[in-house]
């Protein structure tokens, strides 16, 4: 039977490296020994790692598979630590954290790394170490003016942080698996509403139905926003990214349950009602028809862009918001290379290697849980393999590794990267775990087994004997070969329970499955710049050097070449551009330029204005926020700008002031008015992450050890008419 099972393997695919013992990869090898008493050794480039005997392990036909197992574990074991640190918090001092720390080069808590990491599974490891840190990212008000709670912290980013970067909502992903500890869970609840609440207010456009930030984990805003963000990421504030809003409703399918559970059917209904809304509005808003793909990110008027990311991609694939053939197909579509799925796509030319032109473990792992979710055996056997060999040829859990080569370092001039790398990275160590645990033998969140294995997998995993395990202190899973093997993907016959052990009688189906996506080109072209935009008697004109296609209002308009004009009645457009290559990509769009002389309002608060004609109007400050960077802090300046019209009910939209270089202007929101109303416009204080008490040990800038800050120089209150529909 063995010869047999072994050649149908072979001939569903299996590649002649079976990786038993040893990997090969650009001339270079990783070798894996194991000795009789559980220890194990890897060489290759890096040089020689020795791996102690651990508390898990596997048991299969490959060392390599194991061994890695092991070190997965052993370096968890090294982040596991009593005390963390960072230079932006007390000074550096040691703060007491019966924690993980983030990796050898991080030796400090973040929301993001964590959550996600707990989420591949950490909390199967170590509950109260996973409780423990998540904890440390929660806090109360420090200001008693302020609306009191329990919120998650963002962490410093973007812009001053928070409402920028909103995707601390991930935090939720990993509480979900912890609740059995009541005092934690009640914790998590309280959290659960106020954050929901806060993100509400501040976050949520109600005209698109979408959560506005930046994208989860994508933070270096040069490397996937339009290269103008560097110095000016209100953009950024007010677009709407793909993976936070998948966070945000994973987030409120969690208040569903949580609500229930507290016998509050009225909230449950609440919170249930607002996750189908956004399920509806980011199915009609991200997915690009054209391209088969979830876009990573729109415009704050719903213009389309061309650039999509992994994480986003398996998010909205695992999460349940995308269904059946939009699932399967976004994922095939996803480009491929060699070595492993690249984080972003197209990449950046004028980029270093980090997020662009890399390949990140972690992500890799999420889109081997979405290649799960929709039975693709090839894309579930291409991320374990690139999980797999990341690891043996580097000898650690790294963050990140080039696309082409798979290595830690590419020497290419001031491109040259991954700029920014660690080894037993959290999130990283978190991926291999979850590859063996779930990836391979099924163990399943709940703790279900559902296996799918790919048959190409079956010569390095099985070699020639007819069963897998995977032994844990309180439970062994045995995954045992099917008598014939004739299809493309093992999954679970029957199930049985030997006292401690589950044994699991594979069986094989033929499930139908697109090819990897490879080959697709790897660069989008260079933004243009900005274009110009004027009206005469004949309308708008619209003109930029060369071809160019044209967004107007958020709609795609179409190529121009050199000018064109375009017919939006009184209203003054708001347009962008983008360049076509000869593939077909549009690269990331210029600077939004807007027509027409907005109205300019400068004078003490409040202040009033005569709405010229009914209709919906666009308003924002001009401001300067010179308290931190562009790329880090808390201090965002964020006001609720209420306007009242007569005996109209008021109306209130945010407003983010981002540090900023300058003057410029700040995000902008929508009111609607009637012709010759007298309209008064407030500025009330906001909240902004300084206001939280976790903050008073920030030591890194301003709005932390000093004291709360929440405030910029404002200028002008600049009203233009709305175009557009929402």
């Amino acid at each position: 039977m063995l010869s047999v099972v072994m050649m149908a393997a072979l001939a569903a695919g299996a590649q002649g490296d079976v990786w038993r013992d040893e990997i090969a990869w650009r001339g270079l090898e990783a070798h894996m020994s194991v000795a009789k008493d559980g220890r194990f050794t890897l060489t290759g480039p890096f040089g020689r790692r020795d791996i102690g005997a651990q508390r898990m392990h596997a048991e299969t036909a490959s060392p390599m598979f194991d061994g890695l197992f092991a070190l997965a574990q052993d370096e968890l074991t090294q982040d596991s630590v009593t005390a963390i640190r960072d230079g932006a918090f007390d000074n550096g001092q040691p703060i007491p954290c019966t924690c993980f720390e983030t990796g050898a080069e991080w030796p400090y808590v973040w929301t993001r790394d964590l959550s996600y990491s707990i989420d591949l599974g950490l909390w199967k490891f170590d509950p109260q170490r996973s409780r423990n840190g998540l904890s440390f990212k929660l806090s109360d008000v420090r200001d008693p003016a302020q609306p009191q709670g329990r919120y998650v912290m963002q962490d410093t980013g973007s812009g001053g942080s928070w409402p920028i970067s909103t995707d601390r909502v991930v935090w939720f992903l990993g509480a979900q698996h912890l609740l059995d500890d009541k005092a934690f869970a009640a914790d998590v609840y309280k959290a659960l509403n106020d954050t929901l609440a806060q993100d509400r207010q501040y976050a949520f456009d109600p005209g698109l139905g979408l959560y506005r930030g930046e994208t989860s984990f994508l933070d270096w805003r040069e490397q996937t926003y339009p290269a103008w963000t560097a110095s000016n990421v209100v953009f950024i504030a007010q677009s709407f990214a793909l993976s936070t809003n998948v966070l945000h409703y994973q987030a409120l399918q969690l208040a569903v349950r949580l609500a229930k559970e507290h016998q509050d059917a009225a909230k449950a209904k609440h919170y249930e009602e607002q996750a189908a809304a956004l399920k509806s509005a980011i199915n009609a808003r991200f997915w690009r028809a054209d391209r088969g793909m979830y876009m990573s990110y729109i415009g704050g008027d719903g213009t389309p862009y061309d650039t999509y990311d992994l994480l986003g991609t398996a998010l909205v694939i695992t999460s349940g918001i995308a269904e059946g053939e939009s699932a399967r197909i976004a994922l095939a579509n996803y480009p491929t290379w060699q070595a492993g799925s690249p984080v972003i796509w197209p990449e950046r030319s004028d980029q270093p290697i980090y997020h662009n032109r890399a390949i990140w473990p972690f992500v890799s792992a999420y889109a081997l849980r979405a290649a799960r979710a929709v039975n693709d055996p090839a894309r579930i056997a291409h991320e374990l393999r690139s999980i797999m060999r990341g690891v043996a040829m580097s000898g650690s859990n790294m963050e990140n590794y080039e696309l082409v080569t798979q290595a830690t370092h590419v020497d290419d001039g001031k491109l040259s990267g991954p700029v920014v790398d660690s080894p037993r990275q959290l999130w990283s160590v978190a991926a291999y775990l979850d590859l063996v645990s779930e990836g391979v033998f099924g163990l399943a969140a709940d703790g279900r087994i559902e296996p799918k294995l790919p048959t190409s997998l079956v010569p390095t995993l099985f070699g020639d004997r007819d069963s897998i395990s995977l032994h844990g202190p309180e439970r062994t899973i045995t995954l045992r070969l099917p008598h014939k093997l004739r299809g493309n993907l093992l999954i679970a016959d029957t199930i049985k329970q030997r006292g401690s052990e589950t044994v699991v009688t594979l069986k094989a189906i033929d499930q139908p499955s697109l090819p990897l996506r490879t080959g697709a080109p790897l660069y989008a072209p260079i933004s243009p710049d900005a274009p110009a935009i004027d009206k005469d008697n004949k309308g708008w004109r619209v003109e930029e050097d060369g071809k160019v296609v044209l967004y107007a209002d958020g709609q795609r308009v179409g190529s121009i070449d050199g000018g064109t004009y375009i017919a939006q009645g009184a209203k003054p457009p708001c347009v962008s551009v983008t360049r076509v290559d000869e593939h077909g990509l549009e690269s990331l769009h210029s600077p939004t330029v807007c027509g027409g002389e907005p109205v300019a309002i400068d004078d003490s608060w409040p202040r009033t204005w005569v709405a010229p004609a009914t209709g919906r109007y666009r308003v924002w400050l001009r401001y300067e926020n010179n308290h931190g960077p562009v790329n880090t802090g808390v201090t965002a300046a964020v006001k609720m700008l209420v306007m009242h019209c007569g005996n109209e009910a008021p109306q209130r939209v945010p407003i983010v002031m981002p540090h900023s270089v300058g003057e410029q202007s700040s995000s902008y929101g929508v009111v609607a008015a009637k012709a010759g109303a007298t309209c008064r416009f407030e500025l009330e204080q906001g909240f902004n992450m300084s206001d939280l008490s976790h903050f008073a040990h920030y030591t890194g800038g301003k709005g932390g050890s000093e004291g709360p800050l929440n405030d910029a120089r404002v200028g002008d209150l600049i009203i233009t008419p709305a175009t557009g529909t929402p």
